[in-house]
């Protein structure tokens, strides 16, 4: 069990006060020994309690006492302090599987962590779920988890998942829903595995056993030309469509049987087979986005300022809790000097000769192209709109999280100087790209923007100088 380490420490707060500092490691909190952030939490949230903490090799103890409902005021550098607890499915269609050598040691971290899911939003599948993981659910109202589902079917999700637990770790799901714990589920469709029929089967499943479930998002499988599994493939348009028409039979029939939609397909099955998006209204509360369920609607809506402008990446739990760390998907984007409640931060790699009337260039993944086009164009009619061709991952991949550096610099290396270039912030973690590459390196100045469409709007209209 690792110590967690105090990496930040707010002015005038409580663990200021009782003066905690940066690099202390925590030995103990209330004289417990907290294995994650969120019983950190639970001990944070008293009135008053002693810490025990190790300072340049010395053992110290300090009183923390709060004022009504502050926070604490320390971030930590972990949200778990126990071991991650990793996947033991090797399923074909894994992401983590089709990833090149010599990327950041993170990446290649498969979790199945119920934790995480809470935490920050990640899917399990509940393989290595227990008792104890069920009672400290529920105690402690861990709720809501996300769990993938890919079949209902025991035989085809221990199959998909090349795991036999998957036959019945299900169970679980049917377990945390008696409790009252709220859950997303996923299905990620493979072509010829759990699409067509094993999909029907999979929708009347869900409906006669787990009708409790919060939403289930139904998203195509990712192909790069790392891939080694030659099972997996993408969908083609037809496939798309008939993903599409089959969602869209079954939404009807789940809001006569529980009263809302609950089954949605990704927006890529939209584009992919030429059909309109649902409107904004039909995703609810639109808590599926980061699977890329009606994240289009989304942006489009705080693009035309119909929508909140805010950043919609957060989920789980990550953002309540007082010192929980970013992680994965919601990292810092910028690293240090990023202050997150600005829209952008331009990044100046020499001298430029952008100004607020130069002509825009926004870049973005393939996908999102056809639908970011049009906004742009109706208020800033010189801007163009560059989709990126993901050539480091291949396949289709196309969205603007999986882009890399090694791909925008090819892109910007090839366009004008002078111009402004404006780059998702979604593609970056810590100022870093997948491939490893720092926007510092890119061969021409960049204004990174958070990526939600009210953000964007604000970059067209203004300078950041």
């Amino acid at each position: 069990m690792s110590l967690p380490v105090v990496v930040a420490v707010a002015s005038g707060s409580p663990a200021a006060r009782a003066g905690l500092l940066p690099g202390d490691q925590i030995l103990s909190m209330d004289g417990q020994e907290p294995r994650d952030v969120i019983e950190y939490q639970l001990i944070a949230d008293q009135e008053a309690f002693d810490v025990e903490v190790r300072r340049g090799g010395i053992e110290m103890s300090a009183r923390v006492e709060r004022e009504g409902f502050e926070p604490l005021g320390i971030e930590v550098d972990a949200a778990l302090f126990d071991r991650v607890r990793t996947c033991d499915n090797h399923c074909a269609f894994c992401f983590i599987h089709q990833l090149p050598k010599g990327m950041r040691k993170s990446l290649y971290v498969r979790d199945d962590d119920y934790r995480l899911s809470f935490l920050y939003g990640n899917f399990t599948t509940l393989t290595r779920f227990s008792e104890l993981d069920l009672d400290r659910v529920v105690s402690e109202g861990l709720s809501p988890l996300w769990v993938s589902i890919h079949a209902t079917d025991p035989d085809v999700r221990a199959s998909m998942l090349r795991n036999r637990r998957g036959a019945t770790s299900l169970r679980w799901l049917r377990a945390l829903l008696d409790n009252g714990v709220r859950v997303h589920g996923q299905i990620v469709v493979c072509p010829g595995v759990n699409d067509g029929e094993v999909l029907e089967a999979s929708m009347a499943g869900i409906m006669d056993s787990y009708p409790e479930l919060a939403s289930v998002a139904c998203v195509p499988l990712g192909v790069s030309r790392w891939n080694v599994e030659s099972t997996m493939r993408p969908h083609s348009a037809s496939e798309a469509a008939a993903v599409v028409d089959l969602v869209e039979e079954w939404q009807s029939l789940f809001v006569s049987a529980v009263g809302h939609p609950m089954v949605f397909a990704s927006d890529e099955y939209y584009l992919q087979a030429g059909r309109p998006l649902p409107e904004l209204a039909s995703y609810g509360d639109v808590a599926q986005h980061e699977n890329g369920v009606g994240m289009t609607r989304l942006f489009e809506a705080q693009f035309c300022g119909t929508a909140g402008g805010e950043d919609a990446r957060p989920g789980g739990f990550f953002a309540s809790v007082d010192g929980a760390p970013a992680s994965g998907y919601r990292a810092p984007r910028l690293g240090k000097g990023r202050d997150d409640d600005t829209d952008w931060t331009p990044v100046e790699l020499r001298e430029s000769t952008s100004s607020r009337q130069a002509a825009v260039s926004v870049l973005t993944g393939a996908y999102a192209v056809e639908v970011i086009r049009p906004l742009v164009a109706a208020v800033r009619p010189d801007a163009e709109v560059i989709g990126v061709r993901n050539e480091y991952f291949g396949g289709n991949i196309s969205v603007a999280g999986l882009l890399t550096g090694s791909d925008v610099s090819r892109v910007l290396s090839e366009s004008p100087e002078g111009r402004r270039y404006l780059l998702p912030d979604v593609c970056l973690s810590g100022g870093v790209f997948l491939d490893g590459v720092a926007v510092a390196d890119l061969p021409r100045p960049v204004e990174v923007i958070r990526t939600d469409g009210a953000a964007l709007r604000r970059a067209l209209a203004t300078s950041p100088s």
